[in-house]
């Protein structure tokens, strides 16, 4: 239902985590019984994880290490590939550095650690290091520069790209560069694109028809995102999925092809996990 906002201007409402309850049905089920396995096939291999959760592209969670663990335990985990990992030999160093950071002097401290340049040969490094772990190995790349970096990352035999920026269009448009040909460069590249992010129907279903495996929702909810304050863009979670997921259905309508939604950001407690369904059965 729309809902004015002033003279020829209207809006919908919106929905976030802590508007949605989880409603218990007239039936209940073994835990045992509840398969919580993701998957996605790519060209005649299925790619399996027993628990379906992507652990975030942030300097401050994932660093190869962590991202063996976690593909140990039966996750996901993303390395960004222009942060402190690709840009230090010794990344470790920096990141207590940063750490240490007092509050007044935090941003340009970030900025100084931030102007080192990022380097192929330590993004060849890193993703071999997940390999020589025995798991997956997953980073992530922004569009404006996935082009520049991926053969380094490919030449350390990266497993899956996640292409992700605060908003990621299949159709950018530019007066001074050539944008990113998404479709092309996800239909050449050889291995799966996990490409994000989206708060929108439209824009969660063109970036599936780009032949995405999966689509990150979520711009402006998550609690230490700035991008709702700073830009006054974004879209409460709980709506942001769901549009998503009709976007899925159309896609699926369209194509036969099922497309991955998860869910991106606007989690504060284990609670909020299961709300979107984010990870259902490929059919």
């Amino acid at each position: 239902m729309e809902i004015e906002i002033g003279r020829g201007k209207t809006a919908r409402r919106a929905y976030g985590f802590d508007d949605l309850a989880i409603v218990p049905s007239r039936r209940t089920r073994d835990p045992r019984d509840v398969n919580i396995t993701w998957e996605f096939p790519f060209r005649g291999r299925t790619y399996s994880f027993p628990i379906p959760i992507l652990a975030s592209a942030m300097d401050g969670v994932v660093d190869p290490a962590f991202a063996v663990t976690m593909g140990k335990l039966g996750g996901l985990a993303v390395l960004n590939l222009e942060g402190i990992q690709t840009r230090y030999q010794d990344a470790a160093s920096q990141l207590d550095a940063i750490a240490a950071l007092d509050k007044d002097n935090a941003t340009r401290g970030l900025q100084g650690i931030y102007k080192e340049q990022v380097k192929a040969e330590l993004i060849t490094q890193r993703v071999k290091e997940i390999k020589a772990g025995g798991v997956l190995a997953a980073a992530s790349l922004t569009p404006q520069n996935v082009e520049r970096y991926i053969g380094a990352a490919m030449d350390g035999g990266l497993d899956v790209l996640v292409i992700q920026g605060t908003v990621v269009s299949a159709e950018h448009v530019s007066s001074y560069d050539k944008p990113l040909d998404l479709n092309a460069f996800i239909r050449d590249l050889g291995i799966p694109v996990i490409v994000g992010g989206c708060c929108s129907y439209s824009g969660a279903l063109h970036l599936m028809r780009t032949g995405a495996v999966g689509v990150l929702v979520g711009v402006g909810p998550g609690h230490a995102c700035t991008s709702r304050r700073v830009l006054g863009i974004g879209v409460p979670q709980g709506t942001a999925i769901a549009d998503a997921a009709a976007a899925r259905l159309r896609h699926l309508d369209e194509t036969g092809t099922y497309c991955n939604v998860i869910a991106d950001g606007g989690m504060r407690t284990g609670g909020d996990l299961p709300r979107p369904s984010p990870w259902a059965p490929t059919p």
